[in-house]
């Protein structure tokens, strides 16, 4: 990608100094502007509107959410959230992803110059993702009701067992997503009834998000979903989503299945990482699982989605026209490791299938 326009909208000087040093740093990005509030914004984007803005969203004279829903409204445009690592900081981002923000990015309240030097990487990534993010699949969506350094997965998981693999009565639906992926979870998991097979999920998020994301999940969803826990179940009618900032896997015992949350080194460039996720679900559950690989940038996943279908389980994509980013999923069928690729709403029907295997 080239030629991508940034606009920095952040009350911190010392954060629009660094963020634009780094994004200015990255071949084929360039800051247009970096302004202190969004009414300084809307002023310059009179003059260029810019290709992707960073956004802070606790700002003085108009909040950051405000002016998402703003610029959503008049002309839709690629927007990576910069927040605090706060539980305040993680609910407010939540609804930047609702009002179609892209991606979030944090930033701590100490130490922010090397924290954001250190995230260098994932800031750029962010930025390329949603310069290439089709945003309008992110808006206008009704809202469903409330219910009352690239490592190896090997780096992560732990030895193979050799033991052969039994079929049982017991099901699981492993999922896995990036950019685009929390309102596509959304759509998927509303759509499911309490029945539904027992679901693991990684979503690239950072740490200390994905309580907030889960909690606003299980506030509009049959099924009940939760941020996992070491040892967790996996059972029906519930969603497990991996913690930021630790990998899960899939384990079994017996006929049962459960999940174990692990620290590691990023795998993918990521932690939670799918692929460590998909290739414990190959070895834990086989041909009695389902893995489903959604909207995303890059390759993680694509490697342990292979591996599940080699070991007999179903694998589905998420398709190219339902994708806000068609990353991932294109990066799974390019290796061979896609059984079928369908539309974002017909996802759920798939999951629903693991109940008559």
């Amino acid at each position: 990608m080239s030629g991508i326009n940034v606009m920095i909208v952040d009350d911190s000087a010392v954060v629009r100094q660094v963020l634009s040093g780094l994004l200015n740093d990255a071949p084929g990005i360039h800051v247009s502007y970096a302004v202190a509030n969004p009414l300084l914004a809307i002023d310059r984007m009179k003059v260029q509107w810019p290709d992707v803005i960073v956004l802070d969203v606790e700002m003085p004279k108009m909040d950051g959410i405000t002016f998402l829903r703003k610029i959503m409204a008049e002309r839709p445009t690629p927007v990576v959230i910069c927040s605090t690592l706060t539980e305040k900081g993680a609910q407010t981002s939540m609804e930047a992803l609702s009002a179609g923000a892209v991606a979030i990015i944090t930033k701590p309240r100490l130490d922010l110059k090397q924290f954001l030097h250190d995230s260098a990487d994932e800031l750029i990534s962010a930025v390329r993702a949603a310069a290439g993010a089709r945003v309008g699949k992110l808006i206008n969506r009704p809202a469903p009701p409330p219910v009352t350094a690239k490592l190896n997965a090997d780096a992560v998981l732990p030895p193979l067992d050799s033991r052969p693999m039994t079929t049982t009565t017991e099901r699981v639906v492993a999922i896995g997503t990036s950019t685009g992926g929390t309102q596509a979870l959304e759509e998927v998991l509303t759509a499911l009834p309490r029945v539904a097979p027992g679901i693991v999920v990684v979503q690239h998020m950072p740490e200390k998000f994905t309580a907030a994301f889960a909690a606003r999940l299980d506030s509009v969803c049959q099924v009940r979903v939760k941020e996992a826990a070491n040892n967790d179940r996996v059972l029906q009618g519930q969603v497990l989503i991996a913690p930021g900032g630790k990998h899960m896997l899939l384990r079994r015992t017996g006929a049962q299945y459960f999940v174990e949350v692990v620290d590691g080194p990023l795998v993918n460039r990521h932690r939670p990482s799918v692929d460590v996720l998909f290739r414990s679900a190959a070895r834990a559950a086989g041909a009695n699982a389902l893995g489903v690989i959604m909207t995303g940038m890059g390759d993680d996943g694509a490697a342990g989605l292979l591996e599940m279908l080699k070991a007999g389980a179903r694998t589905v994509a998420q398709d190219e026209a339902s994708c806000v980013v068609y990353g991932m999923p294109k990066e799974a069928v390019k290796r061979g490791a896609v059984e079928k690729s369908m539309p974002l709403n017909l996802i759920y029907r798939e999951i629903l299938q693991q109940l008559s295997y």
